[in-house]
């Protein structure tokens, strides 16, 4: 299965079951992608996650069934994967700005949330960079954390301000930016603010040491303004690369952005010329 035919199969899968019990890696396994992968592909293709687009999926239908039907607010919460009334209540007020009771009445606004179809154009022609590449395991020194992948598109980035504004730079600089789902099937990651470690080295409180494995990767290289020139490139990986992708296929739980020395650089990461590698691993299919 190609991978824009998986996300279409995903997709008709959540709205066949949006009503059962529904997991990220349900829908993965359903279309034989790890979570890991899967979780990120879906949001670069489709601008949220796989969770998001259940939870909005289950509430825009939920606002439906109390505007137009009878049924007890408690009856639909659980028809919709919430425990009790409380906790649909809450989310159900953030989704659509009114209670479930207040959707009840006549002429109040609620807000919908149509299924994504995926329709194929013509596309392609494009030129992108990138090698494959065999490199030997290799020992990080890092500020580690973990995080669920909702949200994750505004933590990771808050992590890294935190990281300098704690005075943690001092000791790890930022060589490198590395996702790590080791089971490529969990609900959350590790994230890795990490530089070259020397084996032996004191790993001073409040840091680890990670060794990456000995992995073949595609390398994609991204030049220019930081972070643009490089959510750009990752934005092709999974729009116009790997939907292209034949003889390799994902070969473990590991994402590694590496960063170039911003000193070499006039304007360092915001310089036109800045240097930096999106490393993703690979096997042969």
């Amino acid at each position: 299965m190609g991978w824009m035919e998986a996300i279409a199969a995903a997709i008709q899968y959540v709205e066949d079951h949006i009503t059962d019990e529904l997991t990220v890696d349900m829908v993965a396994d359903h279309v034989n992608i790890s979570s890991f992968y899967f979780q990120k592909g879906f949001a670069m293709l489709c601008g949220f996650t796989i969770s998001e687009y259940i939870r909005n999926r289950r509430l825009a239908l939920a606002g439906n069934d109390l505007a137009t039907g009878d049924e007890r607010i408690i009856d639909i919460a659980m028809k919709y994967g919430y425990d009790s009334p409380d906790s649909f209540a809450r989310a159900f007020s953030r989704f659509h700005g009114v209670t479930p009771t207040a959707a009840r009445k006549d002429r109040v606004m609620l807000k919908s949330f149509a299924p994504l179809k995926i329709k194929l154009t013509l596309e392609g022609g494009y030129l992108m960079d990138y090698r494959i590449e065999k490199k030997e395991a290799f020992t990080v020194i890092a500020n580690a954390k973990v995080f669920p992948y909702d949200g994750a598109k505004e933590s990771v980035p808050q992590f890294w301000q935190e990281h300098y504004q704690t005075g943690k730079g001092k000791t790890v600089m930022g060589e490198y930016g590395i996702n790590i789902d080791e089971k490529m099937g969990n609900d959350t990651f590790e994230y890795l603010i990490a530089d070259s470690y020397t084996e032996g080295k004191k790993v001073p409180e409040g840091f680890v040491t990670r060794t990456i494995p000995e992995l073949t990767w595609a390398v994609f290289p991204s030049v220019g303004a930081m972070p643009d020139a490089l959510q750009d490139v990752n934005t092709k990986i999974f729009t116009e690369w790997l939907p292209a992708l034949k003889e390799y296929e994902f070969a473990a739980g590991y994402c590694v952005e590496m960063y170039d020395d911003p000193t070499k650089y006039p304007k360092g990461t915001q310089d036109e010329k800045y240097y930096c590698e999106i490393w993703i691993p690979v096997k042969q299919k």
